[in-house]
């Protein structure tokens, strides 16, 4: 026996409902408001994608949170961070993103002064490197990151001016063509 038009429209609109709610659970925060804090680095600390110690090498780190996991995921560079977080491999709701602000941390030992990534203003094409190489440094302040471009060259941008052909990770091995 059908239902009657009005618990059809009921029904309907408590599927719609609840297809909202997972998509959105699936999908990077964009709200940036959360009470999720940064975690601090120690001597063991290592990153997620390759398991380097992040305090072994310089450079500005990263760290990704995500809904229902208690422990971020760290990172050993920015660069790491934005690839993982622009061309997500697995869909995991993002709550929060940071990055070090090398305004204030000492490049080749840094540690501490945690700032929102989606706030930062970082510096791509410098000749300063991170533990992978080139990186894309962090910085708590537009004054700060305009000072490192007159000593050490580069690009400002904004969180959303980083894209993902920016940021691949494969190392030029997809384009290599001797392998």
């Amino acid at each position: 026996m059908p239902l009657p038009p009005r618990r059809r429209r009921f029904g309907l609109a408590l599927a719609t409902l609840a297809a909202a709610g997972f998509l959105a659970a699936c999908g990077p925060d964009t709200t940036g408001s959360n009470n999720v804090v940064a975690v601090e680095i120690d001597a063991s600390t290592s990153c997620a994608l390759d398991g380097m110690v992040l305090a072994d090498y310089p450079g500005p780190k990263a760290q990704i949170h995500y809904d229902g996991q208690v422990q971020p995921e760290f990172f050993c560079d920015t660069v790491e961070m934005f690839s993982i977080y622009l061309n997500p491999e697995q869909a995991r709701r993002v709550v929060a993103l940071y990055v070090q602000d090398m305004g204030k941390a000492d490049w080749d030992n840094p540690k501490g002064h945690w700032i929102d990534a989606r706030r930062a203003v970082y510096v791509q094409g410098s000749k300063r490197h991170g533990s992978m190489g080139p990186t894309i440094a962090s910085f708590g302040s537009e004054a700060d990151a305009k000072t490192f471009i007159e000593t050490y060259g580069g690009t400002l941008l904004r969180f959303e001016d980083v894209k993902p052909g920016m940021v691949a990770l494969d190392g030029g091995a997809l384009h290599d063509q001797r392998m």
